[in-house]
């Protein structure tokens, strides 16, 4: 009995003994090699990383351009005189490292038509449309050899420099004809597409800070409005003010930073109705022009357009469009804001509304 006892004594503890060593072992198990060993902190780093990269996709903002007034023609036998003004407009945000995130490309191309008396025949009233603006208006598809209008080609070219830089975009094979020869893009573009990479170029060129920025917008206006007819004391001259904004906007639509430009160009005639601007010179803006524009003599606060312009612009960052469009005007349409009142007396009214537009057209 005796005997019986201490068996079963001691079976019962190598028992409890076993208990005990299977329970540190299952402590102490290494996980297999395809098993992710969970660390919370790892989890918030990667979810704080993948929040900074998304508010930082743009970290700049540019605003590019070329003007031609090339395809002006002089009055003859056949036709009378017309001037045309191309402005080429692209609206851009980049990542720090120059890689495309938004881009906005749009042409102005105007036409301002004189009579056989050189009168302006065009309406001087009229709100001009731009190229995206016309959509299947502007009538492209009826030429198109792969059945495409303007802004559907021009919205492939747009959607193909996503995620490039500047190098891999002017780095694109052309063939005859500054048509691209890309594969992805032949089936989708078959425009002249150099105006177009030269003002992406130059949107990087004078691109500046805009961190905190969600999208960015392009917006343009074209007026003729100063177009003049021929007169006893001077000669017709057709004058078209392109108004444009590259704004970039932060998640809930406040404007992070603005550029704002004005193409002012004009083309003269002369008694004869004949062209006489050079129709292939390079043309400015009026920021471009700097000191050169002119306004200075005629400021009643001593300065020039582009200083104007720039104190406009700071004035609208961190603002909502309702709150710019709020702005309170004097005569002459004219800031009446304190804080303006020494830095801006231009008329403001199409600045305004050309950020607007890029408020209205941003991704």
């Amino acid at each position: 009995m005796k005997k019986l006892f201490v068996l079963a004594l001691v079976l019962l503890l190598m028992s409890m003994a076993l208990i005990g060593c299977g329970g540190e072992e299952a402590v102490g198990d290494e996980p297999e090699d395809n098993e992710e060993v969970v660390d919370g902190n790892d989890e918030q780093d990667e979810d704080e990383e993948e929040e900074a990269i998304a508010e930082g996709s743009i970290a700049l903002v540019g605003l590019g351009h070329n003007i031609s007034i090339a395809r002006s023609r002089g009055m003859s036998d056949d036709q009378t005189a017309q001037a045309q003004a191309d402005v080429t407009v692209a609206a851009v945000g980049f990542e720090e490292d120059g890689t495309i995130v938004s881009v906005s490309i749009d042409v102005a191309q105007t036409r301002v038509a004189f009579d056989e008396e050189m009168q302006v025949s065009s309406d001087k009233d009229a709100l001009v449309p731009s190229k995206k603006e016309l959509g299947d208006d502007y009538n492209m598809k009826r030429v198109s050899g792969i059945d495409k209008e303007w802004y559907e080609q021009i919205e492939a070219l747009e959607e193909w420099m996503i995620g490039m830089n500047i190098e891999d975009v002017l780095a694109m094979d052309l063939e005859e004809g500054n048509v691209s020869e890309d594969m992805d893009l032949s089936s989708s573009v078959t425009i002249t597409v150099t105006s177009y990479l030269a003002a992406v170029e130059e949107a990087w060129e004078n691109a500046v800070e805009a961190n905190g920025a969600e999208t960015v917008g392009l917006g343009l206006e074209t007026y003729i409005n100063r177009s003049r007819d021929a007169s006893d004391e001077q000669t017709a001259q057709a004058q078209v003010d392109t108004y444009v904004s590259a704004t970039a906007f932060d998640a809930d639509g406040n404007i992070v930073t603005t550029l704002i430009d004005v193409a002012q160009v004009r083309v003269v005639f002369d008694e004869e109705g004949q062209v006489a601007a050079d129709l292939e010179a390079e043309l400015r803006t009026k920021k471009e022009l700097g000191d050169e524009y002119g306004m200075l003599p005629r400021s009643e606060i001593e300065k020039e357009w582009y200083e104007q312009i720039e104190a406009l612009e700071e004035w609208m960052a961190g603002q909502s469009i309702e709150e710019l469009l709020g702005m309170d005007l004097e005569e002459g349409n004219v800031p009446e804001d304190n804080d303006l009142s020494s830095s801006v007396t231009i008329t403001v009214t199409g600045y305004l509304s050309v950020v607007e537009n890029a408020f209205n057209n941003a991704r």
